[in-house]
């Protein structure tokens, strides 16, 4: 990463350095510097690695709600056509704050996701219905849901799967 973050600035400062009307170059002198600048901000800033938070910028919060289903994952098996199926996938705040959840979207249409509105407390439980209606479908079906909620990081993704029969 490092690296990378020294060759981006000095492809920065030969861009820039085609910028200035004075046709000046930086030289070795002037991409040295930069290169010992990102060195110096890198040791004052360094990276966490957290695979709870979502981008390098943002600073983990320990205290941060923990949104945990008990499955991602739920397969209808054979479903069958034109109707509506649904799953309710259990949830646990595992975290030290309260958890809200703010939205949750379906890749398409045909899934509906319905939750909890309320704060769940940590150590609580609550529940996502996802439901599916096969009118139109046909055979193997994946759809996701998107959670999004005041957890690091915001958005946990479930999924469900099934095979709509043909008529």
């Amino acid at each position: 990463m490092l690296r990378s973050t020294l060759y981006s600035l000095a492809v920065a400062a030969l861009l820039l350095g085609g910028c200035n009307r004075d046709k000046t170059e930086a030289g070795t002198q002037g991409m040295n510097a930069a290169a010992d600048e990102a060195a110096t901000d890198a040791k004052a800033n360094p990276t966490i690695d957290n695979p709870n938070v979502a981008s390098d910028t943002e600073a983990p919060n320990p205290n941060a709600p923990v949104l945990t289903f008990a499955e991602k994952q739920f397969d209808f098996g054979d479903i069958q056509p034109d109707s509506k199926v649904q799953h309710v996938f259990k949830f646990t705040n595992t975290g030290k704050t309260p958890l809200l959840i703010a939205d949750a979207t379906a890749s398409c249409g045909c899934t509906t996701p319905s939750w909890t509105k309320n704060a769940v407390a940590p150590g609580a439980t609550g529940e996502m219905e996802v439901q599916f209606d096969s009118h139109g479908k046909q055979g193997l079906i994946s759809k996701q849901v998107s959670v999004r909620a005041n957890t690091q990081p915001s958005i946990t993704t479930i999924y469900i799967k099934g095979n709509v029969l043909t008529k």
